[in-house]
């Protein structure tokens, strides 16, 4: 029989495979001994917090699935919270962090700042996610897990978000030692949403209401292929939030007004995804109906090359994104798993398609992390050009978005938290569970 007469058990082994062996980049490009996380799977990488927080979310579904016990899922985490809690919080170019925020960057072993990277609002606001995360899965009464919550309570509780709006409405989006805060604002629909949400539920340096009104006032509502909704190019931005935050049947005064909430909008904004690979305006190689997922990304590198007649402009990492652009006709298999929970319907063969193309072989962590079919040779891999590194902030969404279609786990968890509850009433969610 043909295995996609009856995809269900196939669609069921796959989803399995790639949960598995997309958790084990968390194992492997790990520091065991204070809990980084390497930003991408490239040798000399440094950590990523936001991947530590991806981190700290997947391990209770490592444990769930088997994948961990519980003791070494609480040893990891004891020692990442143990680290952020004792690093180095001040104004000087190499602490690990300053006012609760933390560095984009970090080096791997000695959890300093590297490459004057920024004090990032976002990425802190990812890691914290995964701080919450940890506090409310390890609810033991023994010393570890009142130790892990304590801690957990106490990073939460540091992070002074009110400062970094330095005094305007809408948050910024970091600050460096050598010349402060950075001039952009989290501003327009995009990632941000759980950054505000956090900020909103802090019980000691909360966000004010109206820096939540001024980044809703911000967002552009469109009309794509007949579909509205609130607008960004980049799959991730529809996605990341949704890692943590169940938003089925709540919403904010811009969605209530709208009569449909941001799960409604992200998917949405899968379909269209979908409906611009079938269209295909650019008429790159390799997409159509089942293979699709246009996103931040790594790429074939900047150059510009002629292929059958038409010059194309490549790029190398870049938040690419559709109908706009950019598009130089690179695809990430992560995107499409990560819109899993959203439209399964047009997932799932995407899945089987990238399963097809033999993305998986010879490959640590699941599907290989972008590829480019319009470099493909005559007679070569029809995938062309494939990425050599993985990044953290792609394998996380994979795992937990895949655990959430399957099971709800880390909605259930967070739906309990009363930061997130508080969060998400201060700016004005009301409705469904809540």
């Amino acid at each position: 029989m043909n295995a996609h007469t009856n995809p269900a058990p196939l669609d069921d082994d796959l989803l399995a495979a790639l949960q598995r062996r997309s958790f084990d980049y968390f194992v492997h490009e790990a520091n065991p001994h204070n809990g980084l996380i390497a930003d991408r799977s490239a040798r000399g990488s440094p950590a990523s917090i936001a991947a530590v927080g991806l981190a700290l979310s997947a391990y209770p579904v490592g444990v769930a699935r088997g994948f961990m016990t519980r003791e070494q899922a609480r040893a990891r985490t004891l020692a990442t919270l143990r680290f952020f809690w004792n690093s180095r919080q001040g104004p000087e170019p190499d602490a690990t962090g300053y006012k609760g925020f933390y560095y984009h960057f970090l080096d791997m072993e000695t959890g300093r700042r590297v490459w004057r990277s920024e004090l990032s609002t976002i990425d802190t606001a990812l890691l914290m996610a995964g701080v919450l995360v940890a506090g409310a899965y390890f609810g033991e009464d023994d010393e570890d897990g009142q130790e892990i919550r304590t801690l957990s309570e106490a990073l939460y509780r540091r992070v002074d978000w009110d400062w970094a709006r330095n005094g305007g409405a809408a948050i910024t989006h970091g600050w460096r030692p050598e010349r402060g805060f950075l001039r952009y604002r989290w501003q327009g629909y995009d990632e941000a949403l759980i950054l505000y949400v956090l900020g909103l539920g802090s019980p000691t340096h909360p966000l004010p209401p109206e820096s939540y009104a001024a980044w809703l006032s911000s967002y552009r509502w469109k009309k794509i292929y007949g579909v509205e909704f609130a607008y960004a190019g980049p799959l991730f931005i529809h996605q990341l939030s949704h890692v943590w935050l169940d938003f089925r049947g709540i919403r904010d005064a811009f969605m209530r007004v709208r009569g449909i909430d941001y799960f409604e909008n992200s998917r949405r904004a899968t379909l269209i995804q979908r409906e611009y690979a079938i269209r295909n305006p650019k008429g790159f190689a390799g997409y159509h109906g089942t293979s699709w997922g246009i996103t931040a990304s790594d790429g074939p590198g900047r150059q510009t090359l002629r292929i059958d007649g038409i010059e194309r402009r490549f790029y190398g990492y870049k938040a690419r994104g559709v109908p706009y652009g950019p598009d130089d006709g690179t695809l990430s298999p992560w995107a499409a798993a990560a819109s899993l929970p959203f439209a399964p319907e047009i997932v799932l063969p995407a899945l089987r398609h990238f399963h097809d193309l033999k993305l998986h072989l010879d490959n640590p962590y699941g599907f290989k992390a972008s590829f480019n079919p319009t470099l493909a040779q005559p007679g070569g891999d029809p995938a062309g050009w494939v990425a050599s590194d993985h990044l953290g902030l792609d394998q996380g969404p994979i795992v937990l978005m895949i655990e959430n279609h399957r099971s709800g786990f880390l909605w259930r968890l967070m739906r309990e938290c009363p930061h997130i509850i508080s969060g998400l009433r201060r700016a004005g969610f009301s409705g469904g569970w809540l």
